[in-house]
């Protein structure tokens, strides 16, 4: 099986979703289910309908972060150095308007590109892997051709 690469805060941050899913939410939703199931007919039982759909949903969370989890390779930014590889901390400029981005290279499970976590899958991540500060990168977006330049690379 294929490793996930991810930071120390991505794998806690599920593993701790994980603990509020099996110790909060699934048993609510339990709860929430035999409630329902003393209303009488479930067939038109709306309640129970709701929370049996809920807890499938948590049923398929549960077992999607315990396989993430598995298979998790807990890869710590700080012991790194060098050209850009995950976990780096990247600035760039964007070559044509001249705004600077910073964003660290993390797993695809804890990405979060409002907050300035990368997807190592994306084409700027990839794009990005193997290039020093003062490289300049090509990327192929949506919006059309975009160039960037490295300003600076840490491994915090």
């Amino acid at each position: 099986m294929e490793k996930i690469p991810m930071t120390r805060r991505g794998f806690d941050a599920l593993d701790a979703e994980l603990r509020q899913l099996k110790s909060v939410e699934r048993p609510t939703v339990i709860k929430a289910i035999a409630e329902a199931r003393e209303h009488g007919d479930l067939s038109e039982n709306a309640e129970y309908h709701a929370a049996r759909e809920k807890q499938s949903f948590i049923e398929g969370r549960i077992k999607e972060i315990e396989g993430i989890l598995g298979r998790a390779e807990v890869i710590d930014p700080a012991k790194l150095s060098g050209s850009i590889k995950f976990g780096a901390t990247v600035t760039i400029v964007d070559e044509d308007t001249d705004e600077e981005k910073t964003y660290q290279i993390v797993g695809e499970s804890e990405a979060d590109i409002e907050n300035g976590l990368l997807n190592i899958k994306s084409p700027l991540a990839r794009a990005l892997i193997g290039k020093d500060e003062g490289d300049s990168v090509e990327v192929r977006t949506p919006g059309g051709e975009r160039s960037y330049e490295v300003l600076k690379i840490e491994y915090k």
